[in-house]
């Protein structure tokens, strides 16, 4: 791969962090050694998110990354009418045929969802969720720690 094309992400990730997140002391790329321990620690770091989400858009699989952030963001909600909007927002994006960033699922969980969605829950996109961290998890995780994106970044936390 063409090393200006590695560095200008590099780059840009290190201005779009630079000070913002708690999950490091420091600049938060410093620590980014951390993320090959186990996708957890990268998913818990908004910087890791952040880079995972660059790398996968380069793969065109971003709704990923993308749907596991708005499933994160749903638990939290807590009134009946935000949950109903924000279920129908998720399901609309991601879950349903066609959504304009479909995740890869069963049909037997999207038709789960389907029939459930007008009375979501809390734990209506659990399943998808699941499927999709383990998609990550198995797939996409071991290609990110050995793309020319999370290598950058290890570089140029060395050099910091």
């Amino acid at each position: 791969m063409d090393s200006d094309r590695v560095e200008q992400p590099v780059k840009e990730l290190n201005v779009i962090f630079k000070g913002r997140f708690c999950c490091f002391s420091k600049d938060p790329l410093v620590d980014a050694d951390t993320w090959s321990e186990s996708i957890d620690k990268l998913l818990t770091c908004k910087a890791g998110q952040a880079s995972l989400q660059e790398f996968l858009r380069t793969e065109y699989s971003e709704e990923n990354i993308l749907f596991w952030l708005a499933c994160e963001e749903y638990k939290k909600i807590k009134s009946t009418p935000e949950m109903i909007t924000s279920a129908n927002r998720i399901y609309t994006e991601f879950v349903q045929v066609e959504a304009p960033k479909q995740i890869n699922i069963d049909c037997n969980t999207r038709a789960n969802i389907t029939k459930n969605i007008s009375q979501p829950n809390l734990n209506s996109f659990d399943t998808a969720q699941r499927l999709i961290y383990s998609l990550m998890a198995r797939d996409c995780y071991p290609r990110f720690l050995k793309s020319d994106i999370y290598q950058g970044i290890l570089r140029n936390g060395d050099k910091g």
